[in-house]
């Protein structure tokens, strides 16, 4: 039944797009304006276009984490081959994650950024979706379908990224596809309690992703499904899904570097407060106020690799609030573009520097989704304290903490954040454990090339 239900839906998307796809340009031009909902369109050359398309991957992702892994799948395929065409739709957000290899101008974004007012999360609320909707949501979903059918018509080989709407979006565009899937895990089912309605009905059907995903994993047209885990994996070959676990692209990246000496004496923190605005900011504040709270006999160091540098105002301005002053140090070879104090807790602020700065610390306050899953990676066990969300919210913490076995637990207050904190700091032993579960549940770096070079290589044979 879902069979034919999937076809009947395919066949009246190929009927309508070549309708509506004459008036592209109308629909741009006429619509009515979409606030922040779509903005920075740019346009594409149709210069020999069909040829190039022959020999093109074209990326569709869904949302910052999975950005982030497009991004590394999409650099270790340039390091295989630099001649090899790849273009990129972002399908939530600005696409920030691919402006660098835009900018070196080898990689080609299509399309148009799309902001929305949930952050890409209105699937968990009403409120999220209403808001989706005013700002445009229906309307920037049929201008990426059209760019999408558009381009499968062209040729182009489809990478879709992410779960159920960029894998029917690659299935209906009637190319040829591969799938990264990134966001599900049998791990959040198989560990913790065991007693939800949702925890029933993943072990009936053996696997978390439900029973259209798998089906649309089963085309022939599906040349690869990678999952993160092997147990994932496992789960989807129980329904003749050719499922691989070739590694995890989100553990690559991250540079070796050792904490700078001007740190050594100081317990160091990583505070990860989000991407998501205005929400990153209000986790800054709860996570700092819960710092604070913390009681051990050394000084501290909180180091806050925020995304953008747009967010420099509004996170100093918290600061200032709580009582912290800057110290006019800079410390740019280190990305460190400030350093605040009280009394003996410093706040180290910097720009994309996650990667350099995530192996410094010790224990992680964390309010972050992929990022806190990169961290606790590295063995480095977290705190969180969920907010309403829209992103991190006492739901999203649940699920995250089940997923990584335990390795982030989760605070209901401020006090309750410091006293786990301590604990974690002063044990050494147990902070050692607790973080190699996380990195266990994370798997080993590597991912992002066993991925591209599986790619790559179903390319060449023409498979």
């Amino acid at each position: 039944m879902l069979g034919r239900v999937l076809k009947k839906i395919k066949r009246k998307l190929k009927k309508a797009a070549p309708r509506f796809e004459l008036g592209i340009k109308d629909l741009q031009s006429s619509a009515l304006p979409l606030g922040h909902a779509a903005k920075n369109e740019i346009s594409i050359s149709n210069s020999n276009r069909i040829s190039q398309a022959e020999q093109s991957l074209f990326f569709i992702s869904n949302g910052h984490g999975e950005d982030t892994i497009a991004c590394k799948v999409i650099e270790a395929l340039h390091a295989i081959n630099p001649d090899f065409p790849q273009e990129v739709l972002p399908l939530v957000g600005e696409g920030k994650a691919f402006d660098k290899f835009i900018n070196d101008g080898w990689l080609s974004r299509m399309g148009f950024s799309t902001f929305l007012p949930s952050g890409g999360f209105s699937n968990q609320s009403v409120s999220g979706l209403v808001l989706d909707l005013k700002a445009g949501l229906l309307i920037s979903l049929w201008r990426q379908w059209l760019l999408i059918y558009k381009s499968a018509r062209e040729g182009r080989i489809i990478v879709a990224v992410g779960d159920l709407l960029p894998l029917f979006l690659a299935w209906a565009s009637g190319a040829d596809y591969f799938f990264i899937g990134t966001p599900k895990s049998d791990y959040t089912w198989t560990s913790g309690p065991r007693f939800s309605l949702s925890d029933y009905y993943h072990r009936l059907k053996g696997t978390e992703w439900d029973p259209w995903e798998y089906l649309l994993m089963r085309s022939n047209r599906c040349k690869m499904v990678a999952v993160r885990d092997k147990i994932t994996a496992r789960g989807l070959r129980n329904h003749r899904v050719a499922a691989v676990s070739p590694g995890n692209p989100m553990m690559d990246g991250f540079t070796q570097s050792e904490c700078p000496s001007y740190f050594e004496t100081n317990r160091r923190l990583i505070l990860l407060c989000g991407s998501r605005l205005p929400e990153a900011y209000q986790n800054f504040k709860k996570l700092l106020i819960a710092v604070q709270l913390i009681q051990i006999s050394s000084s501290m160091a909180v180091f806050v690799p925020l995304s953008s540098s747009s967010m420099s105002q509004k996170i100093e301005s918290i600061l200032i609030e709580l009582g912290f002053k800057p110290t006019y140090e800079s410390l740019s070879d280190l990305g460190i573009s400030g350093i605040w104090k009280k009394q003996s807790l410093l706040v180290v602020i910097g720009f994309n520097q996650f990667s350099s700065w995530a192996k410094w610390g010790e224990v992680g306050v964390a309010n972050a989704g992929t990022a806190t899953e990169q961290l606790v990676g590295l063995g480095i066990p977290c705190v969180s304290l969920p907010g309403r969300g829209p992103q991190f919210n006492f739901k999203f913490a649940s699920r995250q903490s089940r997923l990584l076995g335990g390795a982030v637990t989760i605070s209901k207050g401020y006090e309750t954040l410091a006293r786990k904190v301590e604990f974690l700091l002063n044990f050494d032993c147990d902070r050692a454990s607790i973080g190699l579960k996380g990195s266990k549940r994370m798997g080993p770096e590597g991912g992002s090339y066993s991925i591209a070079r599986m790619i790559a290589t179903k390319l060449s044979q023409g498979s």
